[in-house]
C-alpha cells in the first residue's frame, strides 16, 4: 500500500495523524512515512533489538472487526532514538511502555515508541487495538461460508503480513516466542503454532490458551480459528490433525493426507538428521487462498481449491498432494528452523523446498517418476522465464517489505531448485547431504544468509563455490548447449559440447551433464554411449564419445543432470519427429517432446507440423505422466490457433482433428479411469465446434454417455463453462440450474467463471467495472476468478473492445491498488491479441510506462514479449 491508500484508514487514525502534538515530532523515527519496511530501517532495527517475546491476546467473535492486545517483551541495546513497532490498518485504544500509559504515534502502518520512554535493557510493551478482518487473504483473513453462513478467520503472514494482524516487528530476522490466548465462539476450533494448553467456557465463548512457541520468525507464526471439521491420526511419530470447513468436508480425503505426511516426516527426520521440531504436525484446508500453501510452523494452511475432489482422485492428483505436502513440510526445517536474514533469501527457501519437496516425492511415496514431473512443469516453467527479457538473478536485492514478492516465480522456486540438484550431481549426494545437515544444525532457531549455506555446502566438499555462486545466483539467463561431432567410417572422430548465451545475458557456465548417443534399431531407438563430464566456456571436448557409432541422436543433457537449453543438430531433430514411438526412455521422449515445442516457440518449427506429430503420436501414449506434459503442449498449440485466427481454415480443421484425437482416446481408455479423465479433459478443453459443443451438452443431460467415465460436479461445471465460453444455446440457463443443484463454494465460484467467460459485451463490461473498482466488496478470490475468465483467446474482438482502456487503467491502478491485486491483475488483464498492431500498442504502453512497479513492468514486458513470439509462430506456419 503506498501513501494514497491513507484516505481509507478509519476516522480516528486520520485524526491521531493530524493532531499528533508537535513537540512528539521531533522523536518520531526517520522511518518513511509508508506501509513498507525498508532492508535500512529493518537492519537498524534489528542490530538494537534482541531476545523478543510476544503474548498475544486475541478476541474473535465472527463479526468483521477482532480485538487484540499484543504485549511485546524485548531488550534493547541504545535507547538514544524511538522505535517502531508494526501495526496495519488498527485503531489503537491504548499503548503502554514500561508501564507508563503514553499517547499513541501511530500513522496506520507502525506505532513509533518515543526514545525517553525506552531504557536500555529489557523493555515491555503493551498495545490494546481493534482491527477489521482482512479478505484479500493476508492478515487475519474472515470468510462466511455461503452454504451454511458459518465464519471461518485464517491467518497468513507471508511475505510480510503478520503486523495486519497484530502489533510486532515484521521481519525475519527479530525472530521470537509467541504465548497466545484467544476467546471464540464455543463451537469453534483454534490452530496455533503449539498445541493448546487449556480451554476454559467463558460464557457463549472459550478461552484457549497455547503454551509459548520455540523462536519463529513472525511470518513463520500462525492462528486459524472457526468451527473446523478436525480429522486426527496417531500412528506415526508425532500427532497429525487436518481441518477443513464443514461444507467441504465431503470433498476432503484425510487417509492420503495422513499417508503422505507420516512418511514424509520419517524421511525427512532421517535425511535431515536433526527430529521434528514442532512437535505436532497440522494441516489446515481454508478458502480464497491467494497461494497454493503456507509452510506455517506446525500448522501448514493449503488452498483448498486445489485439494478438494467431488470424485475419486486421480494418480495425478495424489501425486499434486503428496508433492505439495513435502514441499511445505521440507520448509519446517528450512526456512522455519532456519530462517533468511532478510527477504532476499526467499529464492533459498522456495528453492530448496521445490528441491527437496521432489526429492521426498520420489523417495518416500508410490510416485518414483517425480523427477519427470519435475521436470515437465516447474523446470519447463524456468526455461520460459529465464529466455525472457524480464528475467533476473535468483539472488537479488529486495530494498524493501514491497518488493518481497517482486521475482516470486519460476526462477525462485524451479531454476533455483534446478541449481540445487545439479550442484548435488557435482559435489556427490553425500557430500551435499553432509552440507545440509551441518547447515541446519549450525544455525538452527537462528537466520542465515546465502554465504552461510553456500559455505557449509564448500567446506563439507573441500572446494571454494564462490565462482559456482557467481555465475548461477548472481547472474539470469539460460545456456544452450549442442553437440558438434563428425564421424568418419561409421564411428565418431570429434566430438565438442558447444555452450551458448545470448547477448544481454552472456554468462556462460559450468556444469556436470550425460551426453548420451543413440542408433535406431528397426523402429527402436537404443542407447548406444553415455558419458558424464563437466563442461564449462564456449567448448569442451568430449573425448569418450570418440570411437562410438556414428548415431542417428545425440542428446547432450541425458537424464536432467544440468538447467541448460538443449539445441538438438538436425540429425537428432529429424529422428526425435520421425521416431518419438520408438523412444523407451520415458524422460527421454518428454525431452524430446520439449525439444520440438521449443522448436516452435522458436519459430523454427511450424506449428502444424507440430500438431501433426501430436496426432500421430500422443493418442500412443502409455505413461500417465508422460502423457499429461504432451497434452498440456497441445492445449498450448491449440491456444495459438484461437490466439491467431480462430476461423481460418487451417484452425478449423486442426480443431475438429484434435477434438476427435481426444474423445477417441477417451473412448479407448475405457477401464483406465486415470487415461480416461486426463483425455476427456483435454476433450473439454478442444471442444468448440458445433459437433463437439452438441456432444458436450448431451453428455451433460444424460442423452449420450462415454462408457466408464462417470460426470461428476467438477466436470459438469467444465462442460458448462466451455459451452457458456462459445455462446452454446441455453447455455446461461444452464449456469443458473447448476447453481441450484450446487450451492457450495466451489459452485459459486464455477458458475462466476461460466458466466464471465460468455462473448457477452454487457457482461465483459460490467465484470471488467467490478475487477477495476478496488473498492468491491466482492472478495478477493473471486475478483481473481473473473480476471482469470473474462478474455479467452478466442474472443479477440470483444478484447480489442476493451483494450486500450485497460491499458490506459494500467498506471492508475498500480498506483492505488496494491501489489497483491498487481500480482493476479497484470498477467491477467494487460490486453495481446498475436497481431503486429496489438505488439506495437503494447511497445508504446512499455515505452511510456516506465514508472510502473517493478511486479508491474515486468508483467507488461512479459505480456508484449508472448505477444512477439506468437505473431512470430503465426509467421512461421506453412500452412495458414
Amino acid at each position: 500500500m503506498n501513501t494514497s491508500a491513507l484516505r481509507l484508514l478509519p476516522l480516528a487514525i486520520a485524526t491521531a495523524l493530524a493532531f499528533t502534538p508537535a513537540a512528539n515530532a521531533t522523536t518520531m523515527a526517520a522511518r518513511a512515512e509508508n506501509a513498507f519496511l525498508s532492508q535500512a530501517d529493518a537492519a537498524a532495527r534489528a542490530a538494537r533489538v534482541s531476545n523478543v517475546d510476544y503474548v498475544l491476546d486475541f478476541t474473535l467473535t465472527g463479526k468483521e472487526n477482532f480485538g487484540g492486545t499484543t504485549t511485546l517483551s524485548f531488550d534493547l541495546n541504545d535507547a538514544s532514538t524511538p522505535l517502531t513497532v508494526d501495526l496495519d490498518k488498527a485503531t489503537v485504544k491504548s499503548v503502554t511502555v514500561n508501564g507508563k500509559s503514553v499517547t499513541p504515534q501511530y500513522n496506520g502502518w507502525f506505532v513509533t515508541l518515543a526514545a525517553q520512554d525506552l531504557v536500555k535493557g529489557r523493555n515491555t510493551v503493551a498495545i490494546v487495538y481493534e482491527r477489521p478482518h482482512s479478505t484479500n487473504g493476508e492478515g487475519l483473513h474472515r470468510m462466511v461460508d455461503p452454504v451454511d453462513k458459518r465464519v471461518y478467520t485464517y491467518s497468513h503472514f507471508e511475505p510480510a503480513a503478520a503486523h495486519q494482524m497484530f502489533a510486532v516487528f515484521d521481519q525475519p530476522d527479530l525472530k521470537g516466542t509467541y504465548q497466545v490466548n484467544v476467546s471464540v465462539p464455543a463451537d469453534w476450533e483454534v490452530i496455533s503454532t503449539t498445541r493448546e494448553s487449556k480451554i476454559e467456557a467463558a460464557g457463549d465463548s472459550r478461552r484457549w490458551t497455547f503454551p509459548k512457541t520455540k523462536k519463529l520468525s513472525p511470518y513463520n507464526f500462525s492462528m486459524h480459528a472457526g468451527p473446523y471439521k478436525k480429522w486426527e491420526d496417531n500412528s506415526g511419530k508425532y500427532p497429525m490433525r487436518l481441518f477443513a470447513r464443514q461444507s467441504v468436508a465431503e470433498q476432503i480425503k484425510p487417509a492420503e493426507w495422513f499417508k503422505y505426511t507420516k512418511s514424509g516426516l520419517a524421511f525427512f527426520d532421517d535425511y535431515f538428521g536433526i527430529p521434528y521440531q514442532f512437535e505436532k504436525y497440522d494441516q489446515i484446508l481454508v478458502p480464497d487462498f491467494l497461494y497454493g500453501a503456507m509452510e506455517n510452523a506446525g500448522a501448514i494452511t493449503f488452498a483448498e481449491r486445489g485439494f478438494m475432489y467431488k470424485a475419486d482422485m486421480t494418480s495425478d492428483q495424489r501425486q499434486n498432494l503428496a508433492s505439495v505436502i513435502m514441499h511445505e513440510m521440507a520448509h519446517q526445517w528450512f526456512g522455519d528452523l532456519v530462517t533468511m536474514k532478510w527477504w532476499n533469501g526467499l529464492w533459498l527457501n522456495e528453492s530448496f523446498a521445490s528441491f527437496m519437496g521432489t526429492l521426498a516425492t520420489a523417495e518416500s511415496t508410490e510416485f518414483k517418476d517425480a523427477w519427470r514431473s519435475f521436470y515437465s512443469h516447474g523446470k519447463q516453467g524456468a526455461y520460459v522465464q529465464d529466455q525472457s527479457s524480464t528475467t533476473h538473478p535468483i539472488e537479488v536485492p529486495v530494498p524493501s517489505t514491497q518488493n518481497a514478492f517482486d521475482n516470486i516465480d519460476a526462477i525462485t522456486y524451479s531454476k533455483g531448485a534446478s541449481t540445487l540438484m545439479q550442484l548435488r550431481h557435482l559435489l556427490g549426494a553425500d557430500v551435499f547431504r553432509k552440507g545440509v545437515h551441518n547447515y541446519l544444525v549450525k544455525y538452527q532457531y537462528r537466520n542465515a544468509t546465502l554465504d552461510d549455506f553456500i559455505g557449509s555446502l564448500g567446506e563439507a566438499a573441500g572446494r571454494d563455490l564462490k565462482g559456482w555462486t557467481k555465475e548461477w545466483l548472481y547472474q539470469p539467463g539460460v545456456n544452450t548447449i549442442a553437440a558438434n561431432f563428425s564421424c568418419k567410417n561409421g564411428k565418431i572422430a570429434a566430438f565438442n559440447l558447444e555452450q551458448s548465451a545470448t547477448k544481454q545475458f552472456p554468462t556462460l557456465r559450468e556444469q556436470r551433464v550425460q551426453v548420451a548417443s543413440f542408433r535406431m534399431d528397426g523402429k527402436q531407438l537404443k542407447l548406444d554411449k553415455n558419458v558424464a563430464i563437466i563442461y564449462k566456456g564456449a567448448k569442451t571436448a568430449v573425448p569418450g564419445m570418440v570411437g562410438a557409432a556414428c548415431p542417428d541422436l545425440v542428446y547432450p543433457n541425458f537424464e536432467d543432470w544440468g538447467f541448460v537449453k538443449v539445441q538438438l543438430d538436425k540429425r537428432s531433430f529429424d529422428t526425435a519427429r520421425a521416431s518419438l514411438a520408438g523412444v523407451d526412455d520415458p524422460l527421454l521422449r518428454a525431452m524430446l517432446w520439449q525439444s520440438l515445442w521449443d522448436g516452435v516457440r522458436d519459430a523454427k518449427l511450424p506449428l502444424n507440423d507440430f500438431i501433426t506429430t501430436a496426432l500421430n503420436n500422443a493418442p500412443h501414449e502409455k505413461d500417465y505422466t508422460l502423457l499429461g506434459d504432451v497434452l498440456g503442449k497441445v492445449g498450448a498449440a491449440k491456444y495459438y490457433l484461437s490466439a491467431m485466427d480462430p476461423n481460418s481454415a487451417y484452425a478449423q480443421q486442426a480443431g475438429r482433428q484434435l477434438e476427435e484425437m481426444a474423445w477417441n482416446a477417451a473412448v479407448a481408455a475405457k477401464g483406465n479411469d486415470d487415461f480416461q479423465r486426463r483425455w476427456f479433459g483435454t476433450y473439454i478443453g478442444m471442444a468448440s465446434s458445433r459437433p463437439a459443443l452438441d456432444r458436450l451438452a448431451a453428455l451433460l443431460e444424460g442423452k449420450q454417455t462415454l462408457d466408464g467415465l462417470t460426470v461428476n460436479q467438477d466436470l459438469r461445471w467444465a462442460i458448462i463453462a466451455r459451452l457458456n465460453r462459445f455462446d452454446y444455446p441455453g447455455a446461461m440457463e444452464l449456469v443458473k440450474a447448476e447453481q441450484e443443484r450446487d450451492k457450495s463454494d466451489s459452485g459459486q465460484s464455477a458458475a462466476l467463471a461460466a458466466t464471465v467467460i460468455r462473448p457477452d459485451p454487457a457482461v465483459k463490461a460490467e465484470w471488467l467495472g467490478t475487477i477495476q473498482d478496488t473498492r468491491t466488496k466482492l472478495p478477493f478470490s473471486k475478483v481473481r476468478t473473473a480476471m482469470g475468465s473474462l478474455y479467452p483467446s478466442e474472443q479477440k474482438a470483444l478484447a480489442e473492445q476493451t483494450a486500450d482502456q485497460r491499458l490506459a487503467k494500467l498506471q492508475e491502478l498500480d498506483k492505488s491498488a496494491g501489489p497483491v491485486y498487481m500480482r493476479a491483475y497484470g498477467p491477467s488483464m494487460i490486453p495481446a491479441s498475436c497481431t503486429p498492431a496489438s505488439v506495437k500498442r503494447l511497445q508504446a504502453a512499455s515505452e511510456k510506462m516506465k514508472d510502473l512497479s517493478a511486479g508491474t513492468r515486468r508483467a507488461l514486458l512479459g505480456t508484449l514479449e508472448d505477444d512477439q513470439r506468437c505473431v512470430a509462430i503465426k509467421q512461421a506456419m506453412t500452412v495458414k
